[in-house]
């Protein structure tokens, strides 16, 4: 075990060495390009032994992807934003053809507007296409969290693709400590793939064509990918628990911080969430009894222990860092849906919304929604979603438009 000082482009990179993995197709994209600029680099010098190649789109890429794992090679691939949602297509086609294979996506927020800061509607836009997802809160957690996918994907009781998702430059581009597994180490974890009938062989071709199913063998079909899914929770668990014993570091579904004798709990997800998690500590210090609960694992989603996590607890409040316009936060409704039932429900499920377009959450803000949670809890009424957005801001939002009207009113006053 080494430890170097990378950016969590570097440690995707070096996950994906460390899985050894095989075929690379590769498209540019802010803030990916780092993660095949330093795989290019590396093939190059010959201290990877992996084939990349440089295709037209994110479409063409996640196609090749899919195509060179149907025929039994690791693949590793990498994304972000538009880009993803370019290959939105395949990214359903190629979780249909049950194929194992790991894409990192650095998430950053969807046009338009244009910026090049993260949220994470990229990420969630994907979540109903088969793929699985791991979340990444630190360039410790990308690396690990690469070797683990690769257990996952081709688990042969899953065998569904895997995303493994990092905040674009909040963590794409931040240097932290990162220990790194040796190749041996890595290798034990981590044995060569086994392809099962997955494998091309020139001299004794196997057809891998797609059915063309009708309604009935159809929905068998999804419904066995479903199921395949959700067994991907009992394999997580116990890749999990392997990873632990092997390098000591734990990386379960539903990460609780601080959760078993709170009152109150923040549920948030993606590197932002260190910072909630340094707001209870904070917090406690002044006798507020918090915690908080991050999944490290979207898809599928761990309800069950959400539900252990948050039944009987005065107030939850869930931090989205995406909107889906006209419903509100992703995680919030996945949230209240697992807990949708249960004997003692939270007094009080209140959603916020915050850090999109890589809009910073400050600690004061983790503080007011304490107390706003903490009053709510004592008369049971959740209250209304909110956008985290100050006065100031506001303000000058509004100054803006303002003075947009005026120029507005004065090109068709003198065209």
């Amino acid at each position: 075990m080494t430890q170097r000082l990378l950016t969590g482009n570097a440690a995707a990179a070096w996950g994906a060495r460390l899985a050894r993995a095989e075929y690379v197709p590769s498209f540019p994209i802010t803030p990916q390009t780092e993660i095949i600029e330093t795989l290019s680099r590396w093939i190059g010098l010959e201290e990877m032994d992996a084939r990349m190649v440089i295709v037209d789109s994110e479409h063409s890429m996640i196609t090749a992807a899919g195509a060179a794992a149907s025929t039994g090679v690791r693949v590793f691939t990498a994304t972000s934003s538009q880009g993803l949602l370019y290959g939105m297509e395949m990214l359903y086609t190629v979780a249909g053809w049950r194929v194992p294979l790991v894409l990192v996506n650095v998430s950053r927020a969807l046009a338009a507007p244009i910026t090049l800061e993260p949220d994470h509607n990229d990420i969630l836009a994907a979540r109903d296409s088969g793929f699985l997802q791991i979340h990444c809160a630190t360039c410790q957690e990308v690396v690990d969290s690469v070797l683990m996918a690769y257990r996952l994907t081709e688990d042969s009781s899953v065998r569904l693709p895997v995303i493994v998702n990092l905040d674009g430059f909040y963590l794409s581009f931040t240097r932290e400590p990162v220990d790194l597994p040796t190749a041996e180490q890595a290798d034990a974890f981590l044995p060569k793939i086994d392809p099962e009938a997955a494998v091309f062989r020139s001299g004794r071709p196997v057809s891998q064509a797609v059915a063309v199913m009708g309604g009935a063998p159809y929905s068998y079909f999804r419904y066995e990918t479903h199921l395949a899914a959700q067994a991907a929770l009992t394999v997580y668990d116990r890749i999990s628990a392997e990873f632990a014993d092997r390098f000591g570091r734990t990386n379960p579904a539903l990460e609780c911080y601080r959760t078993n004798d709170a009152d109150l709990v923040l549920v948030m997800m993606g590197s932002f969430a260190t910072k909630a998690k340094d707001a209870v500590d904070q917090l406690r210090k002044i006798g507020i009894a918090i915690g908080l609960a991050r999944p490290r694992l979207f898809r599928p989603f761990p309800a069950d222990a959400f539900r252990q996590v948050l039944t009987g607890k005065k107030g939850v409040a869930v931090i989205d860092q995406n909107l889906s316009i006209g419903m509100g936060g992703v995680l919030h409704s996945e949230v209240a849906a697992a807990l949708f039932g249960v004997s003692r429900p939270p007094a009080v499920l209140a959603s916020f919304v915050g850090g999109l377009g890589g809009r910073d959450i400050r600690a004061e803000e983790f503080y007011e929604i304490a107390a706003e949670i903490e009053k709510a809890a004592k008369t049971g009424k959740s209250p209304p979603p909110r956008l985290l957005y100050t006065e100031t801001e506001l303000r000058e939002m509004r100054k803006l438009q303002a003075i947009a009207h005026v120029e507005r009113n004065q090109h068709w006053a003198n065209p």
